[in-house]
């Protein structure tokens, strides 16, 4: 039986070469494709693929934020992250947040063929350009609150909130996203500014960036 697929990635190149490879396998179906992190948890309620393959600097919500709901939702459906970042603290937070496996962009896709399977059998897999010292780092952060940075202040939803401020994004366009209030948006915000003692949206924004909850790349 093949295993249905769901890609997440904003680069539309990305998702074609990766249908390709993956259907030319004949081991796997791509049910469905999404450009940022909320198509993708809505598309995982509607399509219950069993794996997504995740990118991570995806706008509106980024894939760390995406696989946190589409696992605390959807716990049967794993999530391999494929990234172009090899930054230990992007790969602790996607695992922390419940990804299976992390690759990087620039592997070949034989080695996704094998995270895949692995994945498949209930196992962790780590792409080569992401072990080593990479590993012995996020092990080391998992094991300190002071490394954890100041996001770990934050709700998941105040983590939201914030990366839709750092991509531009209105207080009432933010509210209809969120299906909330502006009133409740309005307050997420000051919750924001408190946490973390800043005090203007350019601030709010190089924070974001900073700590990998939005790239901001075209």
């Amino acid at each position: 039986m093949k295993t249905s697929i769901l890609l997440a990635d904003d680069h539309q190149i990305i998702r074609d070469g990766l249908r390709s490879l993956l259907e030319a396998s004949g081991d796997c179906e791509v049910v469905g494709e999404a450009t940022d992190g909320r198509t993708a948890v809505k598309l995982v309620k509607k399509l219950q693929p069993e794996l997504v393959i995740m990118d991570i600097g995806m706008p509106d919500l980024n894939g760390v934020e995406a696989t946190l709901q589409i696992r605390r939702e959807h716990p049967s459906t794993r999530v391999i992250a494929l990234s172009m970042h090899s930054d230990a603290s992007y790969v602790g937070r996607m695992l922390k947040a419940g990804a299976s496996a992390y690759l990087l962009k620039e592997s070949a896709f034989e080695e996704l063929a094998v995270a895949i399977t692995e994945v498949r059998n209930n196992r962790v897999f780590l792409g080569r350009g992401i072990t080593g010292v990479l590993v012995d780092d996020y092990v080391r952060k998992l094991n300190s609150e002071t490394d954890q940075g100041k996001a770990s202040l934050l709700t998941p939803k105040e983590r939201e909130v914030l990366q839709l401020i750092a991509e531009g994004y209105s207080t009432k366009e933010i509210a209809a996203r969120l299906f909330v209030s502006v009133k409740t948006i309005e307050t997420h915000r000051q919750n924001i500014m408190k946490r973390l003692e800043i005090h203007s949206i350019a601030q709010l924004t190089k924070f974001a960036i900073r700590e990998g909850l939005t790239s901001l790349d075209p």
